[in-house]
């Protein structure tokens, strides 16, 4: 039988303290992974669904039949990368995650649910803070710099409006979509998760810089609070051609 709870992982990061614990939860009989982030937990085992359906929502935007390249933004427990890899549609997944500590914790294998993360030979993890490389001309790709993906499937901040960081604020307004944009194919998808409920300010401010956009409520069975909760995901496609 497991121990109750066992802190996995910790680290001190710029962002704050960050760990990864398992506790087993006797009224669910389940073991649990856990991300906190200073005081703040920021995500679940318990919660995977929005995770999970933040790639399905921005992948099936997409028209393409094959030869998929994604980037994942946040890598967290794995869900949404390891759900790209799911698709087989998908030639490459690279994750950008700027906490090293979160990456090293697939390569040691701590996360057993995530295994295909670190094991797919066709994801790929690079350390480096996705909103600086957004930024970057270069993109998101050391090893194809400048090169387009597909789809952007986003999930560091809490919502558009409840950072990690003040710094991440300038990717939340026109100037930073549009550099997102620039990153996509013609016709690509930009896929934003958010635990806040649908903010129609930002969902018509991606409208403004994308073709289209929109915001998908997802619901899921909270067995803590014993009620359905709800996420956000927000999906926005560059136009055909441009």
């Amino acid at each position: 039988m497991s121990m109750r709870f066992e802190e996995l992982a910790w680290r001190d990061t710029p962002m704050g303290e960050i760990s990864l614990r398992r506790r087993r939860d006797p009224m669910l009989d389940t073991e649990v992974y856990e991300v906190k982030l200073g005081d703040e937990f920021l995500m679940s085992s318990l919660f995977p669904v929005a995770e999970i359906e933040l790639a399905r929502l921005g992948l099936a935007e997409l028209d393409a039949a094959g030869d998929l390249d994604v980037v994942v933004g946040g890598l967290g427990l794995g869900y949404t990368a390891r759900t790209a890899l799911e698709d087989g549609r998908v030639r490459s997944v690279l994750v950008v995650d700027a906490l090293e500590e979160v990456i090293s914790w697939h390569r040691r294998r701590l996360l057993p649910f995530a295994e295909a993360v670190a094991t797919d030979p066709r994801c790929r993890l690079r350390h480096a803070d996705f909103f600086e490389v957004t930024a970057d001309p270069a993109g998101y790709d050391p090893e194809h710099p400048g090169r387009p993906v597909h789809a952007v499937l986003l999930d560091i901040d809490h919502s558009p409006s409840h950072l990690l960081h003040p710094r991440h604020a300038g990717f939340y307004t026109a100037d930073g979509l549009h550099r997102l944009a620039a990153r996509l194919h013609p016709g690509g998808v930009f896929a934003l998760w958010s635990n806040d409920p649908p903010d129609d300010a930002f969902t018509a401010l991606l409208g403004d810089v994308f073709a289209s956009a929109r915001a998908e409520v997802v619901p899921f069975d909270n067995p803590i609070q014993r009620r359905t909760s709800t996420n956000t995901v927000y999906v926005a496609r560059r136009k055909s051609s441009v």
